[in-house]
């Protein structure tokens, strides 16, 4: 169990410590987390790692490096994918949003030579101007479909084995065969593990973290990479038994799926590299199946869904308060003769925990001829049931399916129910790549074993919080499902033994409390969510650094504390934010 003994301190230090491939950082003050959006230099060049989709890892940036070297010509800079179609897709964004004339933006495809057979391991290198930067990161940040940290290590490993001289041919057409070379797994023993929060990594305590999380987190060998994602799948399906390992998923007849549309099976579940990416192509793929038009934001999204629907295609209609009103000024539009391609919703929403009336979305969908895509990753399908209404349903993977925040991942799923199923079903089958690397699905389908049991602990902490949360004086408003003027439409979907799930947020009568609390509680604090660790961040500085006022028009205060809680023992968990609540006196 989790606990609140060693929480790292160190600004810049990867959230778990000792995990090469964490997915959050450290940021351990109010003051800290504005200084990383303000971009000053001293907490920049103390970053060892942050968010996947907003800082590049270590090895990510050291395989740029090497193929701007190898491949590059003067004043270029390079991003890398792990696919040749997703490459094509960041030039022709970059050509749509540039504001050079006609830029020379190139792809080159690179064939490595895969660790297992059956896996692919090619990349694509995405080659711009230097001033064109900014641009290609915001493709890598909206679309997540960048490459992983654990890819570009493998790669790295494998292009550092030959020496390819810089005058090799550059055009998109042409790939470099690359010598084989052993997959190489960390095995070196250590007498005893320690936390690192220090804020220098020596080689040695790097190798140690990936042998700690290789030996001890039970990993398969990539070989079985296959059977790993057919598990995955049918843990999402809910056609699998918890806590069951590769040999009895392989031995096991899937089941009826537990969910609420009992025809689900494996295949209709789509693996995706991150959550955001399982988002962008579910816009993607309507975009292809369907005639385009505007897509409908519903509440109050996470930012980079809003992003994806006004920059590809022909845009979209914000709700942003996801109120039942907002319900009847659409169906008003509708009704106007406007026609829309989709309605996109998180269930509930992050950070406000508002949940919309699924229901009524449903039956305008049905009405008006739309398809209705719902992000779950909050509510997590242990506690809710969204597929009734729902025509595509993702998720992000890397939050509390996952828990260990070593990983990143997204799914998504179709409804066998939808009258668009077969449509959505065949353009996916035509079009859909898999782009999950080996080594982190084999991760995550180790972490995600345990979910239904972890989710059950993390939902009685979160009342248990919110109960004292409730209670303090000092405390303005605290948003929670069960607590939200939303709640009806969040029990409309909740399952028989479902609670309200583990995100919280909080707001303070004067915003120096905020800031006074989150510096003063003990807990991990940094980006993410769904951690089986208790995690708090600022989420409005981090997330709308540069659009507070247009975030606060929405609800969505400057000074709002977002809390995942994790599986901590509950007492424990009360106790430490009673302690910094009382600092507050």
């Amino acid at each position: 169990m989790p606990s609140f003994d060693h929480p790292p301190t160190a600004v810049g230090c990867p959230i778990p410590a000792n995990t090469p491939h964490a997915v959050s950082v450290t940021l351990p003050s109010w003051s800290a987390n504005v200084a990383y959006e303000e971009g000053q230099e001293w907490i920049l060049a103390k970053m060892k790692n942050g968010y996947p989709r907003f800082f590049w890892h270590e090895k990510i940036q050291q395989l740029i490096s090497l193929v701007e070297s190898r491949y590059g010509n003067l004043g270029e800079k390079a991003v890398i994918f792990p696919s040749y179609k997703i490459a094509c897709r960041c030039r022709t964004f970059m050509h749509c949003f540039t504001v050079l004339t006609d830029p020379n933006i190139r792809v080159v495809e690179i064939t490595v030579p895969p660790p297992s057979k059956g896996v692919r391991s090619n990349i694509s290198i995405v080659f711009f101007p230097e001033s064109e930067l900014t641009l290609a990161k915001s493709f890598w940040q909206h679309t997540g479909d960048g490459i992983s940290s654990r890819m570009a290590e493998y790669c790295l490993e494998r292009l550092k084995t030959t020496d390819t001289p810089k005058s090799e041919p550059k055009s998109s057409s042409e790939a470099f065969k690359l010598a084989p070379h052993t997959f190489k797994r960390y095995a070196k023993k250590f007498d005893s593990p320690g936390v690192a929060s220090s804020e220098d990594e020596s080689d040695d305590s790097r190798e140690f973290a990936t042998y700690l999380e290789e030996r001890f987190g039970r990993n398969l060998d990539i070989s079985f990479v296959e059977q790993v994602k057919i598990a995955l799948r049918r843990r999402i399906a809910g056609t699998l038994d918890d806590n069951l390992d590769i040999s009895q998923v392989l031995q096991t007849q899937p089941h009826v799926s537990t969910r609420d549309v009992e025809s689900l099976t494996e295949d209709d579940v789509f693996l995706y590299p991150t959550g955001m990416s399982s988002i962008f192509n579910a816009h993607q793929l309507l975009l292809a199946s369907l005639e385009n038009k505007k897509s409908v934001c519903f509440g109050f999204p996470y930012i980079d869904t809003l992003k994806i629907l006004n920059k590809w295609g022909p845009g979209c209609h914000f709700y942003g308060n996801g109120e039942p009103h907002d319900l009847v000024e659409l169906e008003s539009l509708l009704e106007g003769g406007e026609q829309v391609m989709a309605l996109f919703c998180e269930f509930p929403s992050n950070p406000l925990l508002k949940s919309p009336n699924l229901k009524e979305i449903r039956r305008l969908a049905d009405t008006y001829n739309f398809v209705v895509v719902v992000d779950e990753t909050v509510g997590n399908f242990m506690n809710i049931h969204v597929l009734e209404y729902a025509d595509i349903v993702v998720s992000s993977l890397t939050k509390v399916f996952s828990g260990d925040s070593n990983v990143m991942g997204g799914s998504l799923v179709l409804s066998p129910a939808s009258k668009y199923y077969d449509v959505l079903k065949q353009t996916l089958v035509k079009h859909y790549e898999d782009n999950m690397w080996a080594e982190d699905a084999i991760f995550l389908e180790r972490n995600s074993r345990d979910f239904a049991s972890r989710i059950r602990r993390i939902n009685v902490n979160a009342e248990a919080l919110c109960e004292l949360l409730l209670a303090e004086p000092k405390v303005k408003r605290v948003y929670y499902p069960k607590y939200s003027s939303t709640r009806q439409f969040f029990d409309d979907c909740r399952t028989e033994d479902g609670g309200y799930g583990g995100l919280i947020s909080m707001v303070f009568h004067e915003p120096r409390h905020a800031q006074a609390f989150f510096d003063a509680v003990k807990t991990a604090k940094g980006p993410s969510l769904g951690t089986n660790f208790t995690l708090l961040c600022p989420y409005t500085v981090i997330a709308h650094f540069s659009e507070m006022d247009w975030a606060a028009n929405y609800g969505v205060d400057q000074f709002l504390v977002r809390v995942s809680v994790g599986l901590e023992a509950t007492d424990e968990l009360v106790e430490t934010f009673a302690s910094a609540m009382r600092t507050l006196s």
